[in-house]
């Protein structure tokens, strides 16, 4: 199976993402009561952070060969795990975990 890469966005409004580094694990949890976005998936962290941004849903948002919330939602149960990979100046790519 090919890998699927995403992008979090939606960093800014929350802490930022200067702290997060290759190889760290984000969780991603669908949330279809979201008033602004029916196919949301937000993405946090352990530690204490809780929500750190949003899977990018939007053509200006998603980076190069990932793919959008919207195309991810079906994929994923209500929960599921990613791993940081590359950490852009304005996004962070991450690999969803098999």
């Amino acid at each position: 199976m090919k890998d699927i890469f995403f992008t979090i966005t939606g960093t800014k409004y929350r802490y930022g993402h200067d702290f997060m580094k290759p190889g760290m694990r984000v969780k991603l949890v669908k949330e279809p009561d979201n008033p602004y976005d029916r196919e949301a998936i937000r993405v946090e962290m352990k530690n204490g952070l809780g929500l750190v941004g949003y899977v990018a849903n939007s053509i200006r948002t998603v980076k190069g060969d990932c793919i959008s919330a919207g195309r991810l939602y079906d994929r994923i149960g209500k929960k599921a795990k990613g791993t940081v990979k590359v950490v852009l100046p304005d996004a962070v790519i991450c690999r969803l975990d098999k």
